[in-house]
């Protein structure tokens, strides 16, 4: 099909594709190589250009595979990676090597390369305000975009977690089949971290057949050793955990899943739009030097004491503020604190590393402005769908999608992802912030949607995400092989990193003074892929 379309239409063809793709033509017409990337970029594709050599493909272990590939570290790339817990496009972890990004497709003639964008999601136009119309609309794309989803000739189910996104796809499904499609969910023991039991209610209430597994921590903590192999690139969303663990699961029964990601960057999902859209407003009122002191005086407070305080208040306070995972926002805010523009408050609520605690733990200045170009680009959209375009744009696809992509295919399941739809995308665009961000509440039209299929009881609680508790494993069941990986000669014959700041780090979360959970595991991360991949590391 792609090729016949690409014979009919040529480039043209990409603007009549739906769906995930990554692809490469040789034309030989004019022995030209014609690649291209999905629009939202659920789908990867790497590229190489060396000298007398030009290589691509979707992973990296297949480059990696082929023998003149030089495996050179990009110092810049393992900074941003230590940065945002990933190497965002068009960066990867070697130099000479890229990502293409999407919406975008390459042609390369023998000699050179030229990249174009093919599609970018529309600027927001006439705000779409009228609670009916968007929601009969939005039903009608999302069931639209499951049903085309729906084409396989293999068994297919359905990813549920229990929140909103999965808890829609599923329910959409379940509507057009004509039997209980198979649903599944893993769970763990910690309660913090458990949205099993609102999986199995949800499944129970839509009649799916569904499939509950859950996971000790032994079981999580195997999977670890194996995460540099799937991902083949430094990742360290520790999230990536559960998503191989459910991978394995439900490919035990299917070969196609459909999962609800891509609701949160469309729909004002995660608590740093609003988080810094409040705090832009407020900062800016008060002087620089005013912050930094606050922001001291606020980082000396005892989390123990915070946690103690906010703990038997939670359940009374407005939904907005019943956070889950306090210790790492608690962190935030004091970082937020003392910093000034749009950008630099956005970057305080997702990077690991600082700009200036990079600076000390590996020496090196990052000069990416992803965020910085992307707000500053369009200052005509409000604060709300800038920061949620620039999610789209960036983090979705280098994690969120990144994760999902290579749980999933390295125990062969294609996962499929119903509301990346790029009419649903373009449709979401329009919708005004107020419809998805109301009374303290993201997504506030999805669970207006939701509510047709199921009770909203289901989906009235706090945002909890595919967590799993590495803080305490750091402390206890990981501890020595953290040691092990960052002990300090392991680091001073590496000189990467600075030993006195990464075991700074270290002794102040196994004494519980500061949550470094993240930062560290990024780091172990990084360690344990340099064992894989790099023969001894040559960086």
């Amino acid at each position: 099909v792609i090729l016949k379309a690409y014979l009919k239409w040529g480039i043209g063809c990409l603007e009549r594709f739906i769906g995930m793709f990554a692809f490469c033509i040789l034309d030989r017409r004019d022995m030209s190589l014609f690649l291209a990337r999905d629009r939202l970029g659920i789908k990867p594709l790497y590229y190489f250009k060396g000298q007398g050599t030009f290589i691509f493909a979707s992973e990296l272990k297949a480059m990696m595979a082929f023998p003149d590939f030089p495996r050179d570290v990009n110092k810049d790339a393992l900074a941003l990676y230590l940065h945002y817990q990933y190497v965002p496009a068009p960066h990867s972890i070697f130099q000479d090597t890229f990502k293409l990004a999407p919406g975008h497709y390459m042609k390369f003639d023998g000699r050179d390369i030229s990249i174009k964008r093919y599609w970018d999601p529309p600027n927001t136009g006439d705000a779409l305000n009228d609670e009916h119309e968007v929601i009969q609309k939005l039903d009608e794309l999302i069931t639209c975009s499951v049903k085309d989803r729906l084409v396989s000739d293999v068994p297919l189910g359905a990813l549920l977690s229990g929140g909103i996104d999965s808890t829609l796809v599923a329910a959409i499904l379940q509507k057009q089949a004509d039997r209980p499609v198979r649903t599944f969910t893993i769970g763990f023991r910690e309660s913090a971290y458990d949205e099993a039991p609102w999986a199995s209610q949800v499944a129970g209430y839509l009649g799916t057949e569904h499939t509950e597994l859950y996971i000790s921590p032994r079981q999580a903590m195997d999977v670890i050793p194996e995460l540099p192999a799937i991902y083949d690139e430094p990742f360290a969303d520790t999230s990536a955990i559960p998503s191989c663990l459910v991978s394995r699961l439900a490919r035990s029964e299917v070969i196609v899943a459909l999962s609800g990601d891509g609701g949160d960057e469309q729909f004002c999902g995660y608590v740093r739009y609003w988080a810094t859209k409040s705090m832009s407003g407020v900062l800016n009122q008060v002087p620089q030097g005013v912050r930094s002191v606050l922001a001291r005086i606020i980082g000396a407070i005892p989390f123990g004491w915070v946690e103690k305080s906010y703990l038997p208040l939670r359940d009374m306070l407005p939904k907005r503020f019943q956070m889950a995972n306090l210790r790492d926002k608690w962190q935030k805010m004091i970082a937020i604190l003392k910093e000034g523009s749009l950008h630099e408050i956005y970057r305080a609520t997702v990077c690991l590393w600082s700009m200036n605690e990079l600076r000390e733990v590996c020496g090196i200045e990052i000069t990416e402005g992803t965020f910085e170009r992307m707000l500053k680009a369009d200052k005509s959209g409000s604060i709300l769908s800038r920061l949620m375009l620039t999610d789209l744009l960036t983090y979705l696809p280098d994690c969120m999608l990144t994760k999902v992509d290579r749980a999933s295919m390295a125990v062969g399941l294609e996962v499929r992802v119903p509301l990346l739809d790029h009419r649903i995308v373009e449709f979401s665009t329009h919708i005004h912030d107020g419809l998805k961000y109301r009374d303290g509440e993201g997504k506030y039209i999805l669970k207006r949607l939701l509510s047709r299929y199921v009770p909203s009881y289901f989906f009235e609680r706090p945002k909890m995400g595919f967590a799993v508790p590495i803080d305490s494993w750091l402390r206890g069941e990981l501890k020595n092989m953290l040691l092990d990986y960052l002990s300090w000669e392991r680091l001073t014959a590496e000189g990467l990193f600075s030993p006195l700041v990464v075991h700074r780090s270290i002794k102040e979360h196994m004494t519980g003074v500061c949550n470094h959970q993240h930062r560290l595991w990024a780091i172990l991360m990084w360690e344990m892929w340099r064992e894989r991949w790099l023969d001894g590391g040559r960086v």
